[in-house]
Protein backbone atom coordinates (compact mmCIF):
# COMPACT_ATOMS: atom_id res chain seq x y z
CA UNK A 1 0.00 0.00 0.00
CA UNK A 2 1.40 3.29 -0.97
CA UNK A 3 1.69 6.35 0.84
CA UNK A 4 0.90 9.03 -1.89
CA UNK A 5 4.25 10.58 -1.26
CA UNK A 6 3.82 10.81 2.47
CA UNK A 7 6.04 13.48 4.35
CA UNK A 8 7.50 13.16 7.35
CA UNK A 9 9.57 14.73 10.25
CA UNK A 10 11.98 14.30 12.57
CA UNK A 11 10.67 14.45 15.70
CA UNK A 12 13.24 16.53 17.82
CA UNK A 13 11.84 15.19 21.31
CA UNK A 14 13.38 11.65 19.96
CA UNK A 15 16.14 12.47 17.94
CA UNK A 16 19.35 13.45 18.12
CA UNK A 17 22.21 14.05 15.94
CA UNK A 18 25.34 13.42 17.54
CA UNK A 19 28.83 12.58 16.32
CA UNK A 20 32.01 11.86 18.40
CA UNK A 21 35.69 12.44 17.80
CA UNK A 22 39.30 10.85 18.92
CA UNK A 23 40.70 13.57 21.23
CA UNK A 24 44.38 13.16 21.49
CA UNK A 25 44.34 9.96 20.03
CA UNK A 26 42.83 8.42 23.14
CA UNK A 27 39.84 9.03 24.15
CA UNK A 28 36.55 10.31 22.39
CA UNK A 29 34.51 13.69 22.67
CA UNK A 30 30.77 13.26 21.53
CA UNK A 31 28.60 16.06 21.32
CA UNK A 32 25.46 16.82 19.31
CA UNK A 33 23.68 19.52 17.34
CA UNK A 34 20.07 21.02 19.43
CA UNK A 35 18.76 23.29 16.47
CA UNK A 36 18.00 21.20 13.20
CA UNK A 37 15.12 20.29 10.81
CA UNK A 38 14.59 17.77 8.54
CA UNK A 39 11.99 15.90 6.60
CA UNK A 40 11.25 12.85 4.53
CA UNK A 41 9.28 12.03 1.73
CA UNK A 42 8.72 8.79 0.91
CA UNK A 43 5.77 6.29 -1.25
CA UNK A 44 6.56 3.01 -0.01
CA UNK A 45 5.51 1.92 3.47
CA UNK A 46 9.47 0.40 3.67
CA UNK A 47 10.34 3.95 2.98
CA UNK A 48 12.92 2.25 0.19
CA UNK A 49 12.43 5.46 -1.83
CA UNK A 50 12.83 7.79 0.76
CA UNK A 51 13.88 11.50 0.13
CA UNK A 52 15.87 13.28 3.11
CA UNK A 53 16.83 16.69 3.66
CA UNK A 54 18.04 17.97 7.00
CA UNK A 55 19.10 21.50 7.87
CA UNK A 56 21.55 21.77 11.19
CA UNK A 57 22.04 25.08 12.99
CA UNK A 58 25.91 25.08 13.37
CA UNK A 59 25.48 27.24 16.62
CA UNK A 60 23.48 25.00 18.55
CA UNK A 61 26.77 22.39 19.06
CA UNK A 62 26.72 20.96 22.24
CA UNK A 63 29.89 18.91 23.79
CA UNK A 64 28.89 19.43 27.62
CA UNK A 65 32.13 22.46 28.06
CA UNK A 66 31.17 25.91 26.75
CA UNK A 67 34.70 27.05 26.04
CA UNK A 68 35.26 24.11 23.83
CA UNK A 69 31.69 24.96 21.94
CA UNK A 70 32.36 28.21 21.25
CA UNK A 71 36.22 26.97 19.80
CA UNK A 72 34.44 24.78 17.14
CA UNK A 73 32.08 27.92 16.66
CA UNK A 74 34.57 29.71 15.90
CA UNK A 75 36.96 30.06 12.43
CA UNK A 76 39.35 27.12 13.49
CA UNK A 77 36.11 24.41 12.97
CA UNK A 78 32.79 25.72 11.59
CA UNK A 79 32.76 29.31 11.27
CA UNK A 80 29.15 29.54 12.72
CA UNK A 81 28.91 33.50 12.18
CA UNK A 82 30.14 33.44 8.11
CA UNK A 83 28.41 29.73 7.88
CA UNK A 84 25.37 29.06 10.05
CA UNK A 85 24.32 26.33 8.73
CA UNK A 86 25.44 22.63 7.28
CA UNK A 87 23.06 20.15 5.20
CA UNK A 88 22.43 16.81 4.11
CA UNK A 89 20.51 15.69 1.37
CA UNK A 90 19.88 12.72 -0.34
CA UNK A 91 20.56 11.60 -3.63
CA UNK A 92 20.13 7.61 -3.23
CA UNK A 93 19.57 4.60 -0.95
CA UNK A 94 21.19 1.74 -1.87
CA UNK A 95 19.91 -1.53 -0.40
CA UNK A 96 22.38 -4.66 0.66
CA UNK A 97 22.06 -7.98 1.67
CA UNK A 98 20.44 -7.63 4.75
CA UNK A 99 16.82 -6.31 4.98
CA UNK A 100 16.05 -3.08 6.17
CA UNK A 101 19.81 -2.15 6.14
CA UNK A 102 20.78 0.32 3.57
CA UNK A 103 23.24 2.57 2.40
CA UNK A 104 21.94 6.54 2.33
CA UNK A 105 23.73 8.55 -0.16
CA UNK A 106 23.62 12.27 -0.33
CA UNK A 107 25.31 15.52 -0.23
CA UNK A 108 26.86 17.00 2.67
CA UNK A 109 27.53 20.57 2.84
CA UNK A 110 29.64 22.25 5.85
CA UNK A 111 30.97 26.13 5.52
CA UNK A 112 29.81 26.05 1.59
CA UNK A 113 31.54 22.97 0.73
CA UNK A 114 29.46 20.51 -0.61
CA UNK A 115 30.79 16.61 -0.55
CA UNK A 116 29.21 13.02 -1.57
CA UNK A 117 28.49 11.23 1.46
CA UNK A 118 27.42 7.91 2.13
CA UNK A 119 25.67 6.93 5.38
CA UNK A 120 24.30 3.53 7.16
CA UNK A 121 20.87 3.83 7.72
CA UNK A 122 18.91 0.82 9.09
CA UNK A 123 14.97 1.11 9.28
CA UNK A 124 13.84 0.27 12.24
CA UNK A 125 9.84 -0.03 11.71
CA UNK A 126 6.73 2.21 11.78
CA UNK A 127 4.31 2.44 14.95
CA UNK A 128 0.85 2.92 13.12
CA UNK A 129 0.00 4.94 16.41
CA UNK A 130 1.67 5.83 19.26
CA UNK A 131 -0.09 6.88 22.67
CA UNK A 132 -0.95 10.70 21.29
CA UNK A 133 -2.54 9.33 17.68
CA UNK A 134 0.77 9.71 16.14
CA UNK A 135 2.44 7.41 13.73
CA UNK A 136 5.89 7.55 13.93
CA UNK A 137 8.81 6.00 12.48
CA UNK A 138 12.00 5.18 13.45
CA UNK A 139 16.31 5.01 12.13
CA UNK A 140 19.27 4.35 13.50
CA UNK A 141 22.12 6.44 10.88
CA UNK A 142 25.98 5.85 11.08
CA UNK A 143 28.70 6.37 9.36
CA UNK A 144 32.39 8.56 9.37
CA UNK A 145 32.93 11.73 7.86
CA UNK A 146 36.86 13.21 6.97
CA UNK A 147 36.28 16.92 8.79
CA UNK A 148 39.47 18.14 6.66
CA UNK A 149 37.03 17.55 3.24
CA UNK A 150 35.20 20.30 4.46
CA UNK A 151 37.46 23.10 5.62
CA UNK A 152 37.11 22.34 9.64
CA UNK A 153 41.42 22.18 9.35
CA UNK A 154 42.39 23.07 12.89
CA UNK A 155 44.67 20.76 14.70
CA UNK A 156 47.59 20.61 17.02
CA UNK A 157 50.40 17.42 16.59
CA UNK A 158 51.44 15.81 20.28
CA UNK A 159 54.56 15.14 21.35
CA UNK A 160 53.24 11.77 20.92
CA UNK A 161 52.91 11.81 17.57
CA UNK A 162 48.85 11.96 17.89
CA UNK A 163 46.90 15.22 16.99
CA UNK A 164 44.86 17.12 19.25
CA UNK A 165 41.91 15.86 17.20
CA UNK A 166 41.00 13.22 14.71
CA UNK A 167 39.92 13.53 11.25
CA UNK A 168 37.57 11.02 11.58
CA UNK A 169 34.50 12.12 12.73
CA UNK A 170 31.99 9.27 13.52
CA UNK A 171 28.42 10.19 12.77
CA UNK A 172 25.77 8.66 15.00
CA UNK A 173 21.74 9.47 14.87
CA UNK A 174 18.88 8.23 15.97
CA UNK A 175 16.64 9.53 14.19
CA UNK A 176 12.28 9.03 15.21
CA UNK A 177 9.86 10.74 12.22
CA UNK A 178 6.49 11.94 12.76
CA UNK A 179 4.76 11.90 9.84
CA UNK A 180 2.63 15.15 8.90
CA UNK A 181 0.94 14.39 5.61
Amino acid sequence: MAQDNVKWVLDPSHTKVGFSVRHFGITETDGFFKDYTGHVKAEKDDFSDLQVTVNVQIDSINTNDAERDAHLKADDFFNAEKFPEMKFESTKLETTAIANEYKLHGDLTIRDITKPVVFDLEFAGIVPKDPFGNTKAGFFISGNINRQDFGLSFNVLLGTGNLAVSDKVKINIPVQLLKVA
